[in-house]
């Protein structure tokens, strides 16, 4: 059984600036691991058909987490493949969502198709990308 993980958080910038941090490899090196884990490398190509890599390490070792960009509407929208080790051969997919608001931007962050024994720490891992993300964008404004 599978289910979605579902992570909101409202971000002091605009869109665009929330998006472009989705799709520069520079920023997804800073931000795109949950506490206190970090990232090793980071790549992306945010194009339809487009590919990202990123590595992240703990002291156990690194994991790497990769896939293909299906949807790049910006300031609004991703949508790509997830793969990861940890997760076999299972193929899950991520949503973005950016939505402006009268103080910056509403950002909803959609993992679908994990196995319920994994929804709880992948929450838990988007809450903390999440909080990275608006913390390093709020500090920039």
């Amino acid at each position: 059984m599978t289910g979605v993980v579902r992570v909101e958080r409202e971000i002091p910038v605009p869109p665009e600036d929330v998006f472009d941090a989705w799709t520069d490899p520079e920023s997804l090196s800073i931000w795109m691991a949950p506490p206190p884990i970090e990232v090793g490398e980071a790549e992306c190509d945010p194009q339809v058909g487009g590919r990202f890599r990123i590595v992240m390490v703990d002291p156990t070792g690194a994991m790497e987490h990769y896939g293909v960009y299906e949807v790049v509407d910006r300031p609004h929208r991703l949508v790509f493949s997830w793969r990861a080790e940890h997760l076999g051969t299972l193929e899950t997919r991520v949503r973005v969502e950016l939505t402006p608001t009268d103080t910056g931007t509403r950002m909803v962050i959609e993992h679908e198709g994990l196995p319920v024994e994994v929804q709880p720490p992948h929450a838990q891992g988007w809450g903390g990308i999440a909080d990275k993300l608006a913390a390093v964008l709020g500090t920039s404004a």
